[in-house]
């Protein structure tokens, strides 16, 4: 699936509207092969990007855990830390 979609269940806080919408963006981008639709085809993308982060939203909404909310800076720490593990120096110019 798309690299760029992350996770959005079960943090604190929770995920935004603009996060849904970007995420929404990303699959219809992936499923469709468009970075940026034609003009002909710009009202069905925008269309589906739309409908899509609604359900998206009510999935979020309506589904239930009993685990604890997951920590938004301490899950960014941690991808931070596995990507400097993988990429340990900067390239130098």
């Amino acid at each position: 699936m798309c690299r760029n979609i992350k996770p959005l269940y079960n943090f604190d806080p929770p995920a935004t509207g603009d996060e849904i919408e970007a995420a929404a963006l990303q699959f219809v981008r992936k499923i469709s092969g468009f970075n940026a639709p034609s003009a002909a085809n710009e009202a069905a993308f925008n269309a589906a990007v739309h409908d899509i982060a609604h359900i998206a939203g009510h999935l979020l909404t309506d589904l239930v855990t009993s685990a604890a909310p997951k920590d938004r800076a301490t899950v960014a720490a941690q991808h931070r830390a596995r990507i400097a593990k993988r990429f340990p120096e900067p390239y130098a110019d």
